[in-house]
């Protein structure tokens, strides 16, 4: 067996090696412990054949007189350190992935490099017995030129290195690098790939990255910051301003309760004031969808505080009880006739913060349209109420009462003061009856607002509609013109 390996390294190297590279790809990546192991095992049986073929790869072939014998002998002796370098750098990746997971793969990769290369200077010190000085100096003389003309690409590599070692951001990160905002799918050599909202694939070179701001959207992960930009006409006083946006946000349920929305003055013009209304959610897919809603619930609040932005001259010379109507969707069926002796006879209502205005298992005898405030909307789950919605100015409150005197299904109360407009029972009349077009708006609301009742209480998510009450206001509300 012994004359064997000794006539026949090579041969028995050769194996060595397949059955390395099979058992490599038989184990698989989800066994990275045993395929270190096989490998390590495989490594020294190859230095146990070359020992017992009287094979150093510390010193040249012994056996100069025998060209066939000597050139087999060089091949194995330089595999060996070849062989060494890659098991180095299996071990030393695994401990790097255990401790950095993927992050580490740049530094894994140049610390293989570096070894590599060493054993390449080693064989030919060794085993090949070149000038190890001369070959040195040109190959430094030659990784200047290449250094000089890769110069943007290595300063991508090791930046790169830089950002993976200080981990700023990671894989499925929501991050912003010099104006370019998206999901990071992939951090390689030369670059940072980052999915955009749009879905398009954005590639930020990694040394642009290293030396520009990065705002890390993901973290901490327990809060988003989301935000709004308003401007205002400056004749308008600040503080009316900003507290009908600090109603806004108080109607807007999707904020975290626990980080306190803030409205302040971002900018001041000669024709108008830019007020930024600031919140947080507990997710960014949401964000979008949030914004809108607390844009245009900034409108509204804005709008019933008296503040406009250059109305037509018919719609501004409307009272407040008429644009309600108008905005209303429900009341859309009336004609203009009806509509404005509707708004001649509605009755305002003044209400003060934490007032219950439609109890829970109430009857209403009247119709209810929110004019200024917010509302909170909370139903029994059968063991206690929870809150379901809120509700701002243009909303409707009191229908089930008015169509079947039926019970209130919900508790509505205040969360800031505000007005309200009745419209008694008896000014709608014929509108009532079974076949008019309010009737049946009516009590498409109902059936609305009663499907995300059951919703609540079954604990199934329902995603709120730009506007107000979770979904029935997308319809119930149109922009105005």
């Amino acid at each position: 067996m012994l004359t064997f390996f000794l006539v026949h390294p090579l041969i028995i190297a050769a194996v060595l090696v397949m059955v390395d590279l099979s058992l490599w790809r038989w184990l698989g990546v989800d066994r990275p412990v045993l395929r270190m192991c096989s490998r390590v095992a495989v490594f020294a049986a190859f230095c146990w054949v070359l020992t017992a073929a009287g094979i150093s790869p510390l010193q040249p072939p012994l056996w100069p007189e025998d060209a066939i014998l000597n050139l087999m002998a060089t091949i194995v002796g330089i595999a060996w350190w070849l062989f060494a370098a890659r098991t180095l750098t299996v071990v030393l990746g695994h401990g790097l992935t255990s401790r950095g997971g993927h992050t580490a793969r740049l530094l894994h990769d140049v610390m293989g490099a570096a070894i590599f290369l060493m054993a390449v200077v080693g064989a030919a010190a060794y085993v090949l017995q070149l000038p190890v000085k001369g070959l040195l100096a040109t190959s430094g003389a030659m990784a200047i030129v290449v250094g000089l003309a890769l110069q943007s690409t290595l300063s991508d590599v090791f930046s790169g290195i830089v950002l993976n070692t200080t981990k700023p951001y990671e894989v499925d990160d929501w991050i912003a690098i010099d104006g370019v905002e998206g999901r990071v799918v992939e951090i390689d050599w030369r670059s940072t790939h980052l999915l955009t909202s749009l879905g398009s694939m954005a590639v930020v070179p990694n040394s642009l990255a290293a030396k520009a701001k990065i705002l890390n959207l993901s973290r901490p992960g327990n809060a988003h910051g989301v935000s709004v930009l308003m401007a205002i006409p400056s004749n308008v006083r600040p503080r009316r301003a900003i507290d009908a946006l600090e109603k806004a946000l108080q109607g807007t349920r999707a904020l975290l309760p626990g980080f306190t929305p803030k409205v302040s003055v971002k900018s001041s013009h000669l024709e108008y004031n830019e007020y930024e209304l600031k919140g947080y959610i507990a997710s960014l897919s949401h964000k979008t969808e949030v914004r809108n809603l607390m844009f245009d619930l900034a409108h509204r609040h804005l709008e019933a505080s008296g503040i406009s932005w250059g109305l037509a001259p018919g719609i501004q010379a409307w009272s407040r009880p008429r644009r309600l109507l108008e905005d209303v969707r429900v009341f859309r069926s009336l004609g203009i006739e009806e509509r404005d002796r509707l708004a001649g006879h509605m009755t305002p209502v003044d209400y003060q913060a934490n007032e219950v205005l439609l109890a829970f298992g109430e009857v209403a005898d009247c119709l209810m349209i929110l004019s200024t405030g917010v509302v909170s909307v909370s139903i029994h789950d059968g063991e206690r109420l929870v809150e379901a919605g809120r509700m701002g100015p243009g909303e409707v409150l009191g229908e089930e009462g008015i169509l079947a005197e039926a019970h209130s299904r919900g508790e509505f109360r205040s969360l800031t003061s505000g007005r309200l407009f009745r419209i008694e029972r008896g000014l709608l009349g014929a509108q009532l009856e079974p076949s008019s077009d309010l009737h049946l708006a009516l009590d498409n609301l109902v059936h609305q607002r009663e499907e995300i009742r059951e919703a609540v209480v079954a604990k199934k998510p329902v995603s709120a509609k730009r506007g107000g009450f979770l979904a029935w206001l997308q319809k119930k509300r149109e922009p105005s013109a």
